[in-house]
Formats: C-alpha cells, structure tokens, sequence
C-alpha cells in the first residue's frame, strides 16, 4: 500500500514522502494517528501545498535557531564551585548546572540539550556545545572558578 506521510517518522521517511508500506501497518497505524494517509491522484495533488509549507516552517526555525546560537556563543558564563584540596570540586557541574545558568541569561534550553560527554569535577575553562536543532549546535565557553 502507497501513503503520504504527513509528519517525519524515524526510519520510515520524512514528511511529504510516498513510501510503500504493508496495509496492516498503514490502515490500523499511521491513518488512526494521522501520521499518514492513502497515496490517491488528489492527495498526491494536495501534498506540493503540504511540502510547501514545511520548507516555510523549517526556513523559520532555521533562523530562529540560528539567532539563539549567536546568542549563545557570544557568552561567556562563569559559576563559582566550592574546592578542597588541591583544588578539587565538591561535586561536579552537571548539564542540569549548565542550562540552568543559561536559563539565568536568558537563554532556554533543555538540560539534555546540553551535550557534555560526563559531569565537570576541575577548575577551569571549557567550551561545552549545546545542541539548539537537528543540525544547529552552539559552542558555550563556561568558566569554572572557585568560590572566594
């Protein structure tokens, strides 16, 4: 059975594709949830407008991505931390630190969204990337200092 899908389905295809899948799976899966529907002469008509429009709201969050990007990496974010000896943390800095200093600057973003491969546990200076969309990742320079 050909449908259309209507949104991007993870290893099925992107919005607005003509794909073939078992009827089963389209009739009792995707129509119910309006995920997709029947690839007719006049729904294939109808799709250009479809895809059309998602190129627009994609163009839109691009830019609006983009803008968020610059802002973040024009910061430069400092957090004072408390240190024993030798200048070791008590704790760490975790993603959920991160986004909420960010937060504290205006600029929200999802701890998750904050890429950090594990917790920051030393003093110093670290460039952190920040995922903001699918292909849009900003680099944050975050400053770990002691508390005085």
């Amino acid at each position: 059975m050909k449908v259309i899908l209507r949104e991007d389905i993870e290893d099925l295809g992107q919005a607005g594709e003509v794909i073939e899948v078992k009827s089963g799976y389209g009739r009792n899966f995707l129509f119910p949830r309006n995920m997709a529907i029947p690839a007719t002469k006049a729904n294939l008509k109808a799709i250009g407008e479809v895809s059309r429009q998602k190129d627009q709201r994609e163009r839109k969050n691009r830019r609006e991505a983009d803008k968020i990007k610059e802002s973040i990496e024009k910061l430069s974010i400092s957090t004072e931390v408390q240190v024993g000896e030798e200048d070791k943390l008590f704790g760490s800095v975790t993603n959920a630190d991160v986004a909420k200093l960010l937060d504290a600057e205006g600029v929200i973003v999802d701890k998750r969204a904050v890429l950090m491969e594990e917790p920051i546990k030393a003093l110093g200076v670290y460039t952190i990337p920040v995922k903001i969309a699918k292909d849009v990742t900003a680099d944050l320079k975050l400053w770990v200092v002691k508390k005085s």
